[in-house]
């Protein structure tokens, strides 16, 4: 379920008169309009309001041709027919949102001087979601906020709708607090008409496709006042729009408890996710069979098999390779050269029969990566580069070719059946096992398991809460943390006999191919 298409959906209903039933009886929006413009103009007399904020004003009336006509204070009248963007029901009527409007405006231009301490001063991340946050706010003096005009102090009932980058859901004031805010928000401020039905109109998608229509600006998108000063809203008798509030807030509260356990779902099952794989790397999410061939004989193949190479001189003998071995404790400690550290931080318990332990860098050849320059690059070679991976799953979200990019700098060349790791925030948890051959950014590893371990085992190794504790806790960089070569040599891999390598990848794809389906069945 769409829950955000679901609530553009009830608002849009509820500005065209599909939320609620009319009542024949309530007074018509006519007549209501007429005693805001009656409103206004007193209120020129009374010195709240000055003459040129009402000369603007208009009337919007349906002609005896049943066409849509706009009438002036200068006496002029307009067909805007075309205009209309909709059709309302019997009793509604369409005005500007600057005739219902006491004012429009929006804050300080200028960035005013700041204090540790007074009257709030807001910014657009202080609006969003819809409720005023005074969370990591600014400060101006109580001098400042005095001098200001009263449309930029707002009142208990005005309403705050961002004007720059986004618009999203405007923000309703029900309290007395004390605050002023930047240019990138403007403040409507109701004459008659309720807020609330305002606010719903101002929530819309019909009013934010306006806003996307006319907002000017390169960097930043930026909606002017008088666009919203003469935006048409749909106008319901008073009756109707508080019923139509309510029952927005109605229908809104019930998709946000949909909302809220969809996300609680998704962290389940991504908490799920991650538990099978905890299982799966410690013998538990498949049964053992004794008639495997133990891990220890893989093991000591791949060893013998190096050890032949090193004597054929078509590989050196790492002097800082790391070597895990059983203390008289009974416990696992890892040797690099002199160097013996406990590897009690690991956290894993016995291991089953027929599972050994060894170190990453016995595996693969961790680190070691063939660069290429770009420029040798074929346009339609695959480019890797970490955007294109999601997060967590692994998933490629896009495959782009090198005529495609233009990628520069040096790139690492892999293969068919590699696994590709990145090194760089490997919170974010994104390892892939490649499909085809390729090129990737030098922030990604390609490891060779092909010969050694199942390199889909491997994969899941890599995506598991066991060396992802491991990888953070050795990553360094403070904004852009990364695994080094050293330590990704070093790590420490739980490794099942071959065969029950194939049933744990098999179990791991069968569930989680379960819980993507729960997952797409949620959107």
């Amino acid at each position: 379920m769409d829950t955000k298409a679901l609530r553009q959906k009830i608002l849009d209903l509820a500005i065209r008169g599909k939320l609620v039933p009319q009542d024949p009886n309530d007074e018509p929006a006519s007549v209501l309009l007429g005693r805001i413009r009656q409103q206004k103009q007193q209120m020129v007399k009374e010195g709240k309001l000055k003459p040129k904020d009402i000369k603007n004003d208009s009337v919007i009336f349906v002609g005896e041709d049943n066409l849509h006509y706009e009438k002036f204070a200068d006496g002029s009248v307009k067909c805007i027919e075309d205009e209309i963007p909709f059709e309302l029901p019997d009793g509604w009527a369409w005005s500007r949102l600057g005739a219902v409007a006491e004012a429009i405006g929006d804050g300080d231009h200028q960035p005013p001087p700041q204090t540790s301490f007074g009257v709030p001063f807001l910014v657009i991340s202080n609006v969003s979601g819809g409720r005023l946050s005074f969370e990591n706010t600014r400060f101006v003096s109580k001098e400042y906020f005095s001098q200001l005009p009263e449309t930029r102090k707002p009142r208990n009932g005005d309403l705050l709708f961002t004007v720059t980058g986004s618009y999203g859901i405007p923000v309703l004031i029900d309290s007395d607090d004390k605050f002023c805010f930047q240019r990138h928000i403007a403040i409507v401020r109701p004459c008659t008409i309720s807020n609330r039905y305002l606010y719903v109109i101002l929530g819309s998608s019909y009013v934010k496709s306006i806003c996307d229509a006319k907002a000017t600006g390169t960097a930043q998108k930026t909606v002017g006042l008088a666009t919203l000063r003469e935006l048409l809203i749909p106008v319901a008798p008073y009756k109707e729009q508080m019923q139509i509030y309510a029952q927005t807030q109605d229908a809104l509260s019930i998709v946000d408890s949909v909302s809220s356990d969809k996300e609680d779902l998704l962290n389940i099952i991504e908490s799920a996710k991650a538990k099978i794989l905890d299982l799966a790397i410690r013998g538990q999410l498949v049964p053992q069979d004794p008639t495997d061939e133990p891990a220890s004989v893989l093991l000591e193949r791949i060893r013998a098999e190096k050890e032949e190479l090193i004597k054929q001189g078509k590989i050196k003998r790492d002097k800082k390779e790391s070597v895990i071995f059983r203390g008289e404790d009974n416990s696992y400690y890892l040797k690099t050269g002199e160097l013996v550290e406990s590897l009690e931080d690991w956290d894993f318990e016995e291991l089953p029969g027929g599972w050994s332990v060894c170190c990453l860098g016995e595996l693969c050849d961790y680190g070691n990566c063939t660069n290429i320059d770009t420029a040798d690059i074929a346009d339609s070679a695959w480019i890797l580069d970490l955007e294109d991976i999601e997060k967590n799953s692994g998933i490629v979200l896009q495959k782009v070719r090198q005529g495609e990019r233009n990628a520069g700098s040096t790139k690492h060349r892999f293969h068919k059946g590699q696994v590709l790791y990145s090194k760089l925030r490997p919170y974010l948890n994104k390892v892939v096992l490649a499909d085809e051959d390729g090129y990737c950014t030098s922030e990604i590893l390609p490891l060779e398991f092909e010969w050694n371990i199942l390199p889909q085992y491997a994969r899941y190794f890599l995506m598991s809460p066991t060396f992802l504790r491991y990888a953070n806790k050795c990553s360094y960089g403070v904004k852009m943390p990364r695994l080094g070569t050293a330590d990704g040599k070093k790590a420490i891999i739980l490794v099942p006999p071959l065969e029950e390598q194939k049933r744990i990848v098999i179990a791991i794809e069968q569930t989680f191919s379960q819980l993507a389906f729960i997952t797409e069945n949620l959107s």
